[in-house]
């Protein structure tokens, strides 16, 4: 078929519901995403009936997220070199492979702990290449006046799916779920759950063939030249550096997350835990956290232009709000009060998610976004576990009211340092020049 989108649309961020290949794309996409949040339930689930053994546990979720993690930039380049399309496409062929294996394996009683070693590692490895492709494909789909509007749908789309997807898989598999001898526990509700994600892939992929991309221009070099990978991988690398506010913001944003991500992941549990020793507080408090990002997000779809001065002033004024709000979340006696403070966190951070996600995809140029966001979201991914687990190292020799303090008060230093000696500040939404 004819893959470039040749119709007309509206190209106000309003027209974006007017367009087909966004219809088409987010109607998959949701779909898709939905599927995720049933394998991330059910994987671990597998695990425990299986073995009961969390060390096994760690280590699929390792097979997961470690070749992730390592390959995600590689998947980058291979975005760039051939099209996300077409590098979108296979993974959900290859996960529509793996998981109705897998689904088949548990439903005849067949699977065994190396088949789950096999099958996790091709998730993962599949995953390293589908989330570049994922988040290289809308500025070839919508218009530029549009794209922070698209953006701030898929993911607020992706956050939602977070909220009700884990119901849902938790659901089917206690409907379906069998305790018959010689089988895994809950095994016909597990191999459903596999299945459900199974047929989402296989049905975006159908939704995703219907999708056409906008012709981008394309820098001139010599007529079918295309460098080798690790080569490709290196220019992106150089590409990413060279550029004075790509890099600048690449390392302000691995700073901020580090002091984040950490306190959300272990913190807050472990909060929880003292505030109430109840599990709901917990659900209160990452739930109130879940709901403020999908806010911020859909915000930010609604509100593409709203600004504080620029794009940089804006980024720097909300991570210092974030800062203070930090700085008494340790020394809350009550959940409500947890609650509202993490949702107006939510609210700012899903705001500038959706922003600064639209700004690197908007600065470089179209044969370099695959490995520019892939960048962009190795940050994240990488730094997530390791603050995760520095966190959990610190909270054996410091309280939640200090941890909570000292991250607010580093958080604000990190802004304060970055208006004085970071081109951050003068960060706009307009293209970096050539």
């Amino acid at each position: 078929m004819n893959d470039v989108n040749t119709h007309k649309t509206d190209n106000t961020p309003k027209g974006i519901f007017k367009d087909s290949n966004f219809l088409w794309m987010i109607g998959g996409g949701a779909i898709s995403m939905l599927g995720d949040q049933f394998t991330l339930i059910a994987l671990p689930w597998l695990v425990l009936k299986m073995t009961g053994d969390t060390l096994i546990l760690g280590i699929v979720l390792a097979l997961i997220s470690v070749p992730r993690a390592l390959l995600i930039l590689l998947g980058g380049a291979v975005v760039d070199r051939y099209s996300p399309k077409i590098v979108m496409m296979q993974t959900k062929y290859i996960n529509t492979m793996l998981l109705g294996i897998l689904s088949a394996l548990i439903f005849y009683g067949k699977l065994e702990l190396w088949m789950v070693y096999a099958l996790a590692l091709g998730l993962g490895i599949s995953t390293a290449f589908s989330i570049p492709s994922g988040t290289s494909m809308l500025p070839r789909v919508v218009a530029p006046a549009q794209l922070q509007s698209a953006n701030g749908i898929m993911l607020s789309v992706r956050q939602l799916t977070m909220f009700i997807g884990p119901v849902l898989a938790g659901l089917l598999i206690a409907l379906f779920g069998t305790h018959e001898q010689g089988m895994i526990n809950d095994a016909q509700g597990l191999a459903a759950a596999f299945f459900f994600d199974c047929f989402t892939y296989a049905f975006s992929a159908w939704t995703l063939s219907k999708v056409g991309m906008n012709n981008m221009t394309m820098p001139p070099g010599p007529a079918g030249h295309k460098p080798a990978l690790l080569q490709s991988l290196t220019e992106g690398l150089r590409y990413c550096w060279n550029e004075k506010q790509l890099r600048s913001c690449f390392i302000y944003w691995a700073a901020i997350a580090f002091f984040i991500m950490g306190p959300i992941q272990i913190a807050l549990p472990v909060m929880a835990n003292q505030l109430s020793n109840s599990a709901s507080a917990l659900g209160l408090l990452a739930g109130s956290h879940g709901a403020g990002t999908l806010l911020g997000m859909a915000l930010a779809g609604m509100k593409p232009n709203l600004r504080f001065g620029n794009l940089g002033r804006t980024i720097l004024l909300v991570d210092f709000i974030v800062g203070i709000l930090f700085i008494p979340m340790g020394l809350i006696s009550a959940s409500w009060q947890g609650a509202v403070i993490l949702l107006s966190v939510g609210i700012l951070g899903g705001f500038l998610h959706v922003a600064v996600f639209t700004w690197v995809q908007k600065q470089v140029p179209p044969n370099m976004i695959g490995r520019a966001m892939s960048m962009f979201m190795f940050i994240f991914m990488g730094i997530g576990p390791v603050s995760a687990a520095f966190t959990g190292w610190l909270l054996r020799g410091i309280t939640i009211p200090q941890l909570f303090m000292g991250s607010g008060s580093l958080l604000i230093l990190i802004v304060i340092m970055a208006t004085q000696i970071s081109p951050i500040v003068k960060v706009t939404d307009k293209h970096l020049a050539a």
